[in-house]
């Protein structure tokens, strides 16, 4: 089976004819394990364990034996193809949630014929059977893998198709224009008429407003389903730990007013508003201490560079405007020195609970808050979200980093179009802007994907999945 557009590289998408099978429920004991087997002859397979006629989409209570022996005993489901997940044969055996017990079901279809799934090869063969596409099967994985409610509701949109639905819609408008952009090749002495007859530079406008919409959603998505890291950074004893624990709402920090009591990166996941943060407590930062110190400081610093946002952590009480610019040059010059782009920086002031509030200490902070009274965390946890540019309520489907990519990449490609045309470019070469914009979107469902990347989208799924 090949997908391809004209004029655009074909991704070969030939899927092997192998039986497999894979416990499909996750590892463990449990009331109930759930065996899965696709592929021709699933069902032949599956009745000799069963010593029952399976019948389609009907649950039919059986013992599992091999060999004269009884493995266990409980249910089986056919779906004939293509009327099944995979769009092949598959069966289901559901029995006992005992991995012993599953294990030996495991080996009692491998000896009749069977082979065991690689990771993600269920919804590989769905994708390929043209029973979902790509972003509907990473849709899959998202869902999954969802740490809140808001993040699940979004994956299961893009299971749905929602996400799908909107770069189709972009796809074909695209696909309009070049139509029209093609038949005015044809006439060379009066395409400028014909396009403006046509209103292409006024579609193109409206296609790119289109398209930076989804973008925008995509990206809400992009921080739903990836989440972001902030690194607590600052000098010893502002406070850092005792605001990692303000937030995790959890001594999960050692506190002391010892300095240098941290000396190692301590990570904590957590949720804020919907937003999944891996929050990242360090050692703090100075000079002239032992080697251990050094260390936990050398991390410190690193963290900066790898990170989505830094907390700037200050003592209000100590708070100067020479302590944030040097601060913040620290984090820059970081950066720089590596070749990276800075971090989004997010100035705190703590302990204001020791300041006079009648004096505006944190005039040089952007959030004032103190760990141990809790004063201005919810002015924090805001600020976080605005900070990285995230709206729960705007998180309509999932996205990941290589959607994002691939609809930027569309995007300045359909503006070189609008430009081209507006500055009299050869109609050829306009064209051939939208047909990569094109390809970049097919990329996104699918249609145009190479088997590496393929290869390594299905490696993160589960097995049995």
């Amino acid at each position: 089976m090949t997908y391809g557009l004209a004029n655009g590289p074909t991704m070969i998408a030939a899927v092997d004819q192998d039986l497999i099978c894979a416990i499909a429920t996750p590892p463990g004991q449990g009331g109930i394990g759930v065996v899965r087997i696709s592929g021709i002859g699933a069902k032949k397979v599956a009745e000799t364990l069963c010593a029952k006629p399976l019948k389609p989409r009907k649950a039919v209570y059986c013992e599992f034996t091999h060999q004269n022996e009884r493995l266990d005993d409980g249910i089986a489901l056919w779906f004939p193809q293509p009327h099944s997940f995979t769009g092949e044969e598959v069966v289901e055996l559901q029995g006992h949630g005992g991995p012993v017990v599953q294990q030996r079901l495991l080996t009692a279809l491998c000896a009749a014929g069977a082979r065991i799934a690689r990771p993600g090869e269920f919804s590989e063969r769905a994708f390929h059977n043209g029973k979902l596409d790509l972003a509907q099967a990473e849709g899959i994985a998202d869902l999954i893998a969802s740490t809140s409610v808001a993040a699940a509701r979004a994956a299961l949109n893009t299971l749905k198709g929602t996400f799908s639905a909107r770069v189709n819609e972009i796809k074909d408008n695209l696909v309009s224009l070049r139509v029209q952009l093609e038949a005015a090749i044809d006439f060379p002495d009066e395409d400028i008429e014909i396009l403006e007859q046509a209103g292409v530079v006024e579609k193109l406008r409206s296609l790119a407003e289109q398209l930076q919409q989804t973008l925008a959603t995509a990206d809400q998505g992009r921080l739903l389903n990836n989440g972001i890291q902030v690194a607590l950074i600052g000098s010893p004893n502002v406070g850092k730990s005792s605001l990692l624990n303000a937030l995790v709402g959890e001594d999960a920090a050692i506190v002391t007013d010892i300095p240098g009591t941290t000396r190692d990166l301590l990570k904590i996941d957590l949720l804020i508003n919907g937003l999944p943060i891996r929050l990242v407590d360090t050692a703090g930062i100075r000079s002239g201490v032992d080697k251990v110190e050094q260390q936990g400081v050398a991390r410190a610093r690193a963290q900066m560079t790898e990170v989505d946002l830094v907390l700037l952590v200050v003592a209000a009480p100590d708070l100067q405007r020479s302590q944030m610019e040097n601060l913040v040059a620290e984090v820059q010059n970081q950066a720089l020195a590596q070749n990276l782009e800075p971090p989004k920086i997010l100035i705190v002031a703590n302990k204001v609970d020791l300041v006079d509030q009648s004096v505006h200490i944190p005039a040089h902070a952007n959030v004032a808050v103190s760990a141990l009274t809790g004063q201005g965390l919810d002015d924090l946890r805001a600020a976080i979200q605005k900070q990285v540019g995230f709206g729960q309520d705007n998180a309509e489907f999932t996205a990941r980093t290589r959607h994002i990519e691939a609809l930027k990449i569309a995007a300045v490609q359909i503006f070189r179009a609008q430009q081209g045309i507006e500055k009299g470019l050869a109609t050829e070469l306009v064209a051939e802007e939208l047909t990569h914009a094109q390809h970049h979107l097919g990329s996104i469902t699918g249609e145009l994907t190479a088997d590496e990347l393929l290869g390594k989208i299905f490696s993160e799924f589960c097995i049995g999945k």
